[in-house]
């Protein structure tokens, strides 16, 4: 499948967004650069809720993925769709109810348009005729951050999420929780896709 084909063979799966979210005031965002890697992260922590991106170049899921059973191109194909390493928590205190998240409600900004997130459900459609083995695909679902997940006070989960979007790209991101059955909103912006360098072995962990 042609690497640039998501957006034209996949634009049906984009929904509009209509939500009507409890606002609450600016959080603070903070952006930054692991010590270790050079590479940017974004961190969201309000609301009771902390959700960070941190930049996973495409050379590293191009070898994770080649090393759980996929062919060079289907690899090349989900590295280069502008994927992060994710983490979602629930920092609420003991008894202050549950967070839950729905990943196909989230919003991708890009360009003055607006796009979702490949989700698993999205990725298995856009994988479905690669031939890719059961045991691989299993292996690609379960990296993947969960499309919907209940958090519990101090529950959390790490996991990829894809963006659909060309390395070096930018964008804004709404995502929105429910907490005791509320819908709520935040924003990360300015958040920059890997870009597809080539460093040197071992310099990015």
């Amino acid at each position: 499948m042609p690497r640039q084909c998501y957006r034209n063979c996949y634009a049906g799966l984009i929904a509009a967004f209509t939500m009507l979210p409890v606002h609450a005031g600016a959080a603070p965002v903070i952006e930054g650069v692991v010590a270790e890697t050079g590479l940017r992260y974004w961190e969201w922590n309000s609301q009771g809720v902390l959700f960070r991106l941190t930049q996973r170049l495409p050379d590293q899921t191009r070898a994770f993925f080649l090393a759980r059973g996929f062919d060079a191109e289907s690899a090349e194909l989900v590295a280069t769709q502008c994927v992060f390493q994710s983490m979602f928590r629930n920092t609420g205190s003991k008894g202050s109810g549950a967070v839950d998240i729905d990943l196909d409600d989230w919003v991708v900004e890009a360009n003055d348009e607006r796009s979702r997130l490949l989700t698993r459900g999205k990725w298995e459609a856009i994988l479905e005729s690669s031939g890719l083995q059961p045991a691989a695909m299993i292996a690609f679902t379960w990296s993947l951050l969960p499309t919907r997940q209940s958090y519990q006070p101090d529950d959390y989960n790490w996991g990829m999420t894809s963006y659909g979007l060309a390395p070096g790209m930018k964008f804004n991101l709404g995502f929105t929780w429910r907490h005791n059955g509320q819908l709520r909103e935040g924003m990360l912006r300015g958040v920059e896709c890997p870009p597809d360098i080539h460093p040197e072995p071992g310099s990015v962990q």
